[in-house]
């Protein structure tokens, strides 16, 4: 038992392997199908966009895929290239490399080594908590904001010609000054393909469905509309002779596996990607664990952050060996093998020897195909990402969310990918710490005929004269603790009937060794004024805290279980008549202040 449980906990795969039916391995098959026909399509795009050679994608399709299936948590997850990474990957090699060049693949190459061994790291060391720096504001407006860079940057394949640039504010005026020389077979090519992929997704099934195809069919011939795409426009350009014509093709690509590969240890050059494999690293591990935790809680199944960074590690390290680049789990790829059926990760091993056949067999018949219906399948692809709806509802609840978020967006569109994401977490953090550092503060007191006390400004409530009870909404640490000491003093200053303090900390979860400090200070100078200082509604973990210092020995008050015991003992006669009161319907919807 105890061997099996260790091999399950370093080989996820066993837990499924074991009891494998044929239900089952049916579910998966066909899943594997019809994501072995989405995918590609999508490789052979990605990898256009990361600025390598098509094969390159499909050589990210098979390894990366079985390494995860051994060692991810995820029974339906789909890993591969995707579309936010492959920008990644182009803007980070591009730093050390012309595009298609020979080093520009290998610094590919050293980013999924990099990312894989980086994944692998925070998995050893359970640094998986990282992730959670990335606010999904922030996440959402980063993703919003590449996918529009992204369909920017495959204009030029829609017109047939050259505009280069990294960042919207380059690639703007390249593509208004090159629009002038677009290639008509090519536009002609491309908005086709455009128009009938975005009415594939959205229109063929309805249409099948109203011809009495089987709604499981009528999806799946849906999903293969850029497969469909491809295939019309690759016959038309070689039927036409439209190379002759100027229209940009794959041109040829080798058949075969992937061949083996280990990238040249070059320090400046692995020093100069490390960050940007540690950002692709993050970003990847943010998308595929949501995406893997809405998928699992929809079979009630569970997955594991831990067991995630290793079979996401794996895979980018399986990509690097065997000609790749940096791998994710991909949101629309997982829904597509979830909904068609797949039950274990089998499905994902079955789907990397469909594109290994593909490679081997099939690689001849892209030669004539446009490089425009690449560009249409990866804006449509990507223009599903534009969340305009989040951004929309993080402006009405939240403007300083919305801050972080905008602030994305227009640094990821004006500057660039890595200052766009450091500039949302940044201000995150800094948002936050303003926010905490000057918390909510009541003043509260008694609601008449119950044992409740709420805040004076929303409440009617009873208060007594000689006992200052104030409920500090926030968790005590170095930001808010001055801000603390400065809101108190003031309060007695303008109470000079004051006699007590006491500070409810039924929200108070943390008091650091600075807030521990200040509450020292207070009590001091609370002392000197004749005013004495008392504790309520203390949280177990931090009364042990406390217990540890000498504070609670210097308290010239009382620590009480409750604020009602509180008062009943500092001013038993204010509480006998709030008890005695008739008791208030409170019809504010502000109840929980």
């Amino acid at each position: 038992m105890k061997v099996r449980l260790t091999t399950e906990r370093w080989l996820p795969a066993v837990s499924w392997l074991r009891g494998y039916d044929r239900s089952n391995f049916t579910g998966d098959l066909f899943a594997a199908l019809i994501v072995t026909l989405m995918l590609i399509p999508q490789s052979l795009a990605y990898a256009m966009l990361a600025g390598l050679p098509p094969q390159i994608g499909l050589y990210a399709s098979i390894a990366p895929l079985i390494a995860y299936a051994a060692f991810g948590s995820s029974r339906t997850l789909s890993v591969g290239p995707v579309a936010v990474v492959s920008l990644m990957t182009a803007a980070a090699a591009g730093k050390i490399a012309g595009s298609g060049s020979a080093s520009y693949v290998e610094a590919a190459l050293v980013l999924a080594l990099l990312s894989g061994v980086v994944l692998l790291a925070m998995a050893v060391l359970r640094l998986g908590f990282l992730a959670t720096f990335l606010s999904h504001p922030v996440i959402s407006g980063f993703i919003t904001a590449v996918a529009v860079l992204i369909a920017a940057s495959q204009l030029k394949h829609l017109l047939g010609v050259d505009a280069e640039g990294d960042t919207l504010i380059q690639l703007s005026p390249a593509l208004i000054e090159a629009a002038p020389r677009a290639n008509l077979p090519t536009v002609a090519i491309g908005l086709i393909a455009t128009v009938f992929l975005f009415w594939a997704r959205h229109g063929l099934k309805p249409l099948l469905l109203r011809f009495n195809v089987r709604e499981r069919i009528a999806d799946s011939l849906a999903k293969a509309g850029p497969v469909a795409a491809i295939i019309a426009t690759t016959l038309v350009v070689a039927l036409a002779d439209l190379r002759e014509q100027g229209v940009h093709v794959v041109g040829s690509v080798p058949a075969g596996l992937p061949p083996l590969s280990l990238p040249r240890f070059d320090s400046t050059a692995w020093a100069q990607l490390l960050p940007a494999a540690a950002l692709i690293s993050l970003i990847g591990f943010v998308e595929s664990i949501s995406v893997a935790q809405t998928l699992a809680a929809r079979r009630r199944q569970r997955v594991d952050a831990n067991k995630e960074l290793v079979g996401l590690g794996a895979a980018n390290v399986a990509a690097a060996i065997t000609s790749g680049y940096p791998v994710t789990g991909g949101f629309a790829r997982s829904v597509v093998n979830f909904d068609a059926g797949a039950r274990t990760q089998l499905a994902s091993v079955f789907t990397a020897a469909g594109i290994a056949l593909v490679a081997v067999l099939f690689t001849p018949l892209f030669r004539n195909l446009p490089q425009a219906a690449l560009a249409a399948t990866i804006i449509v692809s990507v223009l599903s990402l534009i969340d305009l709806e989040t951004v929309r509802h993080t402006w009405r609840y939240s403007r300083s969310d919305f801050s972080a978020m905008a602030a994305t967006i227009v640094v990821v569109l004006v500057v660039g990918i890595e200052a766009g994401i450091l500039a949302g977490v940044t201000l995150s953090i800094v948002l936050y710490l303003w926010r905490t550092s000057r918390p909510h503060i009541a003043i509260v007191g008694q609601v008449p005929g119950t044992e409740h006390f709420r805040n004076v400004e929303r409440h009617s409530v009873i208060t007594s004269p000689a006992v200052l009870s104030v409920r500090v909404d926030e968790s005590l640490y170095f930001a808010d603790a001055r801000y603390l000491e400065d809101w108190l003093y003031g309060e007695v200053a303008r109470r000079p009937d004051i006699r007590h303090v006491v500070l409810v900390c039924a929200a108070v979860n943390y008091i650091d060794a600075s807030a521990l400090d200040s509450l020292e200070v207070i009590l001091d100078r609370l002392k000197q004024a004749g005013v004495t200082l008392h504790l309520s509604e203390v949280k177990g973990p931090v009364l042990d805290r406390l217990q540890r210092s000498d504070f609670l020995q210097h308290l010239t008050g009382s620590v009480f279980m409750s604020q009602h015991q509180a008062m009943s003992t500092l001013d038993p006669e204010i509480t006998a008549r709030a008890d005695a009161a008739p008791a208030q319907v409170q019809l504010s919807r502000e109840t929980a202040r």
